[in-house]
C-alpha cells in the first residue's frame, strides 16, 4: 500500500478514535465504512476525519459523506456553512451595484428622518378622517376644538362646607349646558364597506401554502359571521374558494347568503356541496331553508327528511320541518292549468348584460295554441324544429327566429358599418319615430312615447293579455335603438314576420347613422333580420344578411346555419353543404346540421357523381377559439361515484315511497277483510324489499285467513329466516302447522314463543289444544300400527310345557307371559319388541332389550317409535334393572336418548309422575360412582332432560 493511499495512514496507526470506540484506527478504510450502518457511529468517524488530527484524507471523507447521506440524508454533520459574501467573492460590478444601493437607501432614510421631524404627526392626524371602527358606517373628523383646553393657570377655590347646602345642582346643569359650544363637525356618513376583493391569486404558493391561506380566510369570514357583518364574511369565503374549495367554505357561504335574502347564490352553493358530497346534512338544511323561502314546501320536507334520517336530534331540522308541514297544509296544491305556458326568455340581453346588475330579466309567458317564433340555442344536444327542412318548408314558423346570438369567436373585423342598400334607408318621419321609440307600425308592438317614458311594462297585442319589458338594454345599443330590437324580437316570436322586418331595418339604419362602434350589436341585427327574410321565403336577402353578419362576426353560428338552409331552399347545394359543415366544426350537437349534410350528400352524389367532393368550394377551417363544443373529458372516479350515490339515493328514495303506500294500502285491505287484495299489495311491497320481515308475516296473516296453509309457512320459514327470532313468525307458523296437522310442529313453534314471551294467552291456549290433538294422534297412530304387527312371537304357555313353533333360540327373552326379540336389527323389529314388552308391563324384559342395544343407535331405532309412553316405560327399565347391573350403560343411553328427532316436544307431554320417575333415575345414577363419568357430568346431563 502507497503512503497516498486515503487509508494508508489509519491503518499503520495503534491509536482508538475518541473515546470507548469500538474498532481501532487501523481498520478504517472503504470497506468497513461502506458496512457500517450506525448514523451516529458514522458521524464520529466524519467528524474526526474533518479534524485533521489523523491526517487530512478528501477522497475518505467524500466517501464517508456520500455513505452517510444515503443513510440519514437529514444529518446535521452534512451541513455546511455559506460564506459571508465580500468583494472578493463577487464580481466588481455586482459589488458596485450592492454598495451604491446602500448608499442610496442611507440617503433617503435620513431626509425622511429630517422631514418627519420638521413636521408634527399629530397634526396630520386631526386633519384626517379616521377610519370607521366594524360595523360601524360613520367616521367623525377630529379636531381641535372638539377636545377643550383646559387652563391649568386659573384654580377654582374650593367650596365651603355651608355652601355645598345651597348648591343647586339642576341650576349649575342648566348653565354649564348653556354655556357649552357645539363645534364639532357633523359625522361623515360612508355609503358603504370598503370593498373587499373576492379573489386571492395563489398560483406560485405550494399546496400546503395555500391549505394555510384558505383556513385563514374561512376564520375571517367566521368571525365577521359571528359579528353579523355577512357581506365581509360572503366575501372572506369566496377568497378562501379561490384558494382551495372546501365544502366548509361552501357551506358558510350558503348560510351567510340565506341571511342575506341571496336565495338564487345560496341554492347554487348548496348545490355544488351536494354534487361533491350527496348527503351532506348542512347543505340540505340550507337548501331547505332556500325550498322553504321559495314556497317549494315539499322538497323542503325532503330535505328536512333526509337529515333527520341521518340525525334524529337535529333540533333546527325538527322545528323547520315542523313549519313547512304546516305551510302546506295550510296552503293546498293549486290545480293543473290545463294549457302549459312557454317561457320566452330573452337570451341575448342577458348575455349581453349579464354583468350589469340593473338590468333586468324579461319573459313573455306565450299561450301554446300561439306561434312562437325563434329558434332554440345552437349549443343544445338536438335541433327542434324544421331547420333542416328549409327547402320542403321555407315558410313554417318554427325556427330561425331572432333569439340569442352566441359569438365565440373574436377573429372577425368589422368591416362594414351597415348595409350598402338603398332600400335599408327610411324616411326622416321613421328617423323621428327612432328617436322617440316608436316605428312606422306601432300598432302592433310600439306604443307612444309618453306612455313608454311613465312605464317599462308594455302591454303588447298578441301576447295573451302579459308585459315585456321593451325598454331592456341591449348590448351597447343606445335605448331607442334597443327598443327597436325588443320590438322586432316580440313581434318574431308573436309570427308577424314582416313587421319584424321593418323593426330589424329600422335599428339597422339607426345604428349606421349614430356611428356606434359595437360589431358584435350590428351583426345580431342582421343575423335576425335574415331570419324574417327566411321565415317569408326571401332567400336571397337572407344570403345577403347572413354574409355581412358573418363579416362582422366570422364564424358565428346563427348566420352560418341561415344562410345554409336558405342555400339548400335555393338548390345551392354546394353552398349550403361547406356552411353546415362549417356549422358542425363550431358545434358538433346541431343535429339538424347532421341531418341536412347527409341529406345534401345523397342528392350531389346523383348530381355530380363520385367525383362530387372535387366540385365543392373549400370548407374553412374553423380555430380552435370559435369552437363551441369541446369534447368532455371522461368523468373522474369521484364524480362517476357521486352520481352513482346520487341515483342510489333517489332510487331509494323512490322505492321507500312506493313501499310505504303499498304497505298502508295492504293494511286497510286487511283490516276490512279484502285478504286476496292486501296479498297482491304485500306481494308488490316484497319486489321493492325482499328482505323486509313484517310484510312476510303480514302476508303468511292473509294466507291464514284464506285456508292456504302451505303459503303460509313457507311465508313464515321467508321471515324466520331475515329474523330468527321473531315472535309473530313462529306464531303463525304453528298456525299453519295446525292446519295441516302437523300437531309437533305446531307445539314446538308454541313452546318457541312462550319462552319468548310467557304473557301470550293466544299460544297458552293454541298449545293446550295442540296437545290433545298430539295425543289423540299419536294414539291412533299407535292403534293402526298395532293391527298389522302380527309377527312377534309371542305365545301363551302353561308351566314348562312350549309351544310348538315357539322360537327358543337365545335371541328371544321369554318374559312372564311374553318373549321379547333382543337382538333388532331395524327400528321395525326394536319397536315391535319395545311394544310387547310394554303391553305386558315387563320391565325387565326392556331392560334387556337396552342391554343388548349400543347406545348410539337407541335414536335411531326410536326414530318411529317416539312417544310419551315409551320414554315413561324406558326411564323405568333404566332406573329398576339396568342401572344395578351397568349404570355406564343407562349413562350412555341416557346421553344419546335426548338427540332422537322431537324428543323434546315428546318430553313436554310427560305426565308429573312420568317427570318424577325421570328425576328420581338422576338422582340415583348421581349417587353411584364411575370412572366414566362424575356428578356433574349427570347434573349437566340432567338439565337436558328435566
Amino acid at each position: 500500500m502507497s503512503a497516498e493511499d486515503p487509508g494508508f495512514f489509519l491503518q499503520n496507526q495503534s491509536t482508538r478514535i475518541g473515546y470507548s470506540w469500538k474498532v481501532p484506527v487501523e481498520h478504517l478504510d472503504y470497506g468497513y465504512i461502506e458496512k457500517c450502518k450506525d448514523v451516529k457511529y458514522l458521524e464520529k468517524i466524519l467528524r474526526v476525519l474533518r479534524s485533521g488530527d489523523e491526517g487530512i484524507y478528501p477522497h475518505l471523507i467524500n466517501f464517508c459523506e456520500s455513505h452517510l447521506e444515503k443513510l440519514d440524508p437529514t444529518s446535521r454533520v452534512l451541513r455546511k456553512e455559506t460564506p459571508v459574501a465580500t468583494a472578493a467573492s463577487l464580481p466588481h460590478n455586482e459589488w458596485s451595484q450592492i454598495v451604491d444601493g446602500l448608499k442610496r437607501w442611507q440617503e433617503e432614510t435620513k431626509k425622511t428622518e429630517t422631514l418627519l421631524k420638521q413636521q408634527s404627526m399629530f397634526d396630520d392626524l386631526v386633519k384626517e378622517d379616521m377610519p370607521p371602527m366594524r360595523g360601524s358606517n360613520c367616521s367623525i373628523p377630529l379636531s381641535q376644538t372638539s377636545v377643550p383646553k383646559r387652563n391649568l393657570s386659573k384654580h377654582a377655590v374650593p367650596r365651603d362646607y355651608r355652601e355645598w347646602d345651597k348648591f343647586d345642582v339642576e341650576k349649575e346643569c342648566e348653565s354649564i349646558d348653556g354655556n357649552s359650544v357645539k363645534n364639532d363637525p357633523a359625522a361623515v356618513i360612508n355609503t358603504g364597506h370598503p370593498k373587499i376583493k373576492t379573489k386571492v391569486d395563489a398560483s406560485l404558493l405550494t399546496q400546503q401554502e395555500k391549505l394555510l391561506l384558505s383556513n385563514r380566510e374561512t376564520d375571517k369570514g367566521n368571525e365577521a359571521f359571528r359579528a353579523k357583518d355577512y357581506e365581509e364574511a360572503v366575501a372572506y369565503y369566496s377568497r378562501s374558494l379561490s384558494i382551495i374549495p372546501t365544502l366548509a367554505a361552501y357551506n358558510n357561504r350558503a348560510q351567510a347568503e340565506i341571511n342575506l335574502k341571496q336565495w338564487h347564490n345560496a341554492m347554487r352553493d348548496c348545490l355544488r356541496v351536494l354534487k361533491l358530497e350527496p348527503g351532506n346534512k348542512k347543505a340540505l338544511l340550507n337548501r331547505a331553508r332556500v325550498y322553504n323561502h321559495m314556497g317549494n314546501f315539499q322538497m323542503a320536507a325532503e330535505d328536512l327528511r333526509m337529515v333527520l334520517r341521518e340525525e334524529p336530534q337535529n333540533a333546527a331540522a325538527t322545528q323547520l320541518l315542523s313549519e313547512t308541514e304546516k305551510k302546506m297544509k295550510e296552503c293546498p296544491p293549486e290545480p293543473h292549468s290545463k294549457g302549459k305556458k312557454i317561457l320566452i326568455q330573452e337570451v341575448e340581453e342577458e348575455d349581453d348584460n349579464k354583468n350589469d346588475p340593473n338590468a333586468k330579466q324579461t319573459a313573455c309567458p306565450v299561450e301554446p295554441s300561439q306561434p312562437v317564433g325563434g329558434e332554440e340555442s345552437s349549443a343544445a344536444p338536438a335541433e327542434k324544429g324544421d331547420m333542416g327542412n328549409a327547402q320542403k318548408k321555407p315558410h313554417s314558423r318554427g325556427d330561425g327566429g331572432p333569439h340569442s346570438e352566441f359569438n365565440n369567436s373574436n377573429q372577425g373585423h368589422w368591416r362594414s358599418k351597415g348595409g350598402s342598400s338603398d332600400k335599408y334607408k327610411v324616411t326622416q318621419e321613421s328617423k323621428e319615430k327612432v328617436a322617440n321609440g316608436t316605428g312606422k307600425r306601432g300598432s302592433t308592438a310600439s306604443v307612444p312615447a309618453d306612455q313608454s317614458s311613465n312605464s317599462k311594462e308594455t302591454p303588447v297585442r298578441g301576447n295573451a293579455g302579459g308585459t315585456v319589458n321593451l325598454d331592456a338594454p341591449c348590448g351597447a345599443l343606445p335605448p331607442p335603438l334597443a327598443r327597436l330590437k325588443n320590438e322586432g324580437n316580440l313581434l318574431f316570436k308573436n309570427g308577424q314576420f314582416a313587421d319584424a322586418l321593418e323593426k330589424y331595418s329600422q335599428a339597422i339604419q339607426g345604428f349606421t347613422d349614430s356611428g356606434i362602434d359595437s360589431p358584435e350589436d350590428l351583426c345580431i341585427l342582421y343575423s335576425n333580420r335574415a331570419a324574417c327574410y327566411l321565415k317569408d321565403g326571401n332567400s336571397q336577402e337572407c344570403v345577403q344578411d347572413c354574409t355581412r353578419a358573418l363579416e362582422l362576426q366570422s364564424f358565428s353560428l346563427k348566420p352560418l346555419l341561415r344562410r345554409a338552409m336558405a342555400y339548400e331552399s335555393m338548390e345551392r347545394y354546394r353552398q349550403a353543404y361547406v356552411d353546415y359543415k362549417t356549422v358542425l366544426q363550431i358545434d358538433t350537437s346541431v343535429q339538424a346540421a347532421h341531418d341536412s349534410v347527409n341529406r345534401i350528400t345523397r342528392l350531389l352524389i346523383e348530381q355530380d357523381g363520385p367525383e362530387w367532393r372535387d366540385k365543392l368550394p373549400n370548407i374553412p377551417l374553423v380555430p380552435l377559439s370559435a369552437q363551441q363544443h369541446r369534447r368532455e373529458e371522461p368523468p373522474s372516479a369521484e364524480v362517476l361515484k357521486a352520481r352513482a350515490e346520487k341515483a342510489a339515493i333517489d332510487a331509494e328514495r323512490k322505492a321507500e315511497v312506493r313501499f310505504t303506500a303499498l304497505k298502508q294500502e295492504g293494511n286497510d285491505f286487511v283490516k276490512k277483510g279484502q285478504y286476496s287484495d292486501a296479498l297482491g299489495k304485500y306481494t308488490e311491497c316484497l319486489k321493492l324489499k325482499p328482505e323486509e320481515c313484517t310484510i312476510y308475516t303480514n302476508r303468511a296473516l292473509c294466507y291464514l285467513k284464506l285456508d292456504r296453509f302451505t303459503e303460509a309457512k313457507q311465508d313464515c320459514d321467508a321471515a324466520l329466516k331475515v329474523e330468527p327470532s321473531n315472535k309473530k313468525a313462529f306464531y303463525r307458523r304453528a298456525m299453519a302447522n295446525k292446519g295441516l296437522k302437523d300437531y309437533l310442529a305446531c307445539s314446538s313453534d308454541l313452546q318457541e314463543v312462550l319462552q319468548q314471551d310467557p304473557n301470550v294467552q293466544e299460544a297458552e291456549k293454541e298449545l293446550e289444544e295442540v296437545t290433545v290433538l298430539l295425543r289423540q294422534s299419536l294414539a291412533n297412530a299407535n292403534n293402526s300400527a298395532a293391527k298389522p304387527r302380527t309377527t312377534v312371537p309371542i305365545t301363551e304357555v302353561e308351566g314348562d310345557e312350549e309351544t310348538a313353533g315357539v322360537p327358543t333360540s337365545e335371541s328371544s327373552h321369554r318374559g312372564e307371559d311374553v318373549i321379547v326379540n333382543l337382538q333388532p336389527t331395524n327400528a321395525c323389529q326394536f319397536g315391535q319388541a319395545l311394544n310387547a314388552a310394554r303391553s305386558s308391563r315387563n320391565t325387565a324384559a326392556c331392560a334387556d332389550l337396552l342391554a343388548s342395544t349400543a347406545p348410539e343407535m337407541l335414536p335411531n331405532f326410536l326414530s318411529t317409535q317416539l312417544d310419551a309412553n315409551n320414554i315413561s316405560f324406558i326411564i323405568q327399565a333404566l332406573d329398576y334393572h339396568l342401572l344395578e347391573k351397568d349404570p355406564n350403560l343407562v349413562y350412555q343411553h341416557l346421553n344419546n336418548l335426548h338427540t332422537t328427532d322431537r324428543f323434546s316436544v315428546v318430553l313436554m307431554l310427560l305426565e308429573k309422575n312420568e317427570r318424577h320417575h325421570l328425576t328420581q333415575l338422576f338422582e340415583h345414577l348421581s349417587a353411584v360412582q364411575s370412572t366414566e363419568f362424575t356428578k356433574n357430568d349427570v347434573q349437566n346431563l340432567a338439565n337436558k332432560y328435566i
